[in-house]
């Protein structure tokens, strides 16, 4: 046989190919390489886009706001002090984007206007802090984003 340019393309071509068809097989295959949605249900979650943004002009609005804050105990979520704790109620998100298995959701119950998540339920990393919470029938929505070393 008679090795020509037409032979070496062809040769080429197959050995991109194959190249190719491994990485995707490898991508597919190991779990080094997972590939995972922000959320399972996204166009249901799409569809939630006005009330949250309802939500989060609620929480603007307030004289006092809500802070959410990383500290050598944890995470440290500050209601408005002119609120009576008690009547405060909804949930913390906490998203780890890379990780899924990491999230966590938190219902809120208070015994004072602050609440501690503390550093030994959380690794080390970023994570982004979402807490969905209810005040005298109003819904307000407060987010952040923070590095925990």
């Amino acid at each position: 046989m008679k090795f020509n340019w037409g032979t070496g393309i062809t040769i080429g071509i197959i050995l991109f190919m194959a190249f190719i068809l491994q990485y995707v097989i490898r991508v597919q295959i190991d779990s080094r390489y997972d590939n995972e949605l922000v959320t399972e249900d996204y166009y249901q979650a799409e569809a939630l886009i006005d009330s949250k943004y309802k939500k989060r002009e609620n929480a603007n609005n307030l004289s006092e706001k809500l802070i959410i804050k990383s500290v050598v105990e944890g995470v440290v979520i500050e209601f408005p002090e002119n609120f009576d704790f008690s009547k405060i109620s909804g949930e913390i998100s906490l998203y780890r984007p890379s990780n899924q298995k990491l999230d966590q959701n938190f219902q809120i119950k208070l015994n004072s206007n602050a609440l501690i998540i503390p550093k030994n339920q959380l690794e080390s990393g970023r994570w982004d802090v979402s807490v969905d919470w209810t005040y005298d029938g109003n819904d307000y929505l407060n987010s952040e984003s923070f590095n925990l070393n």
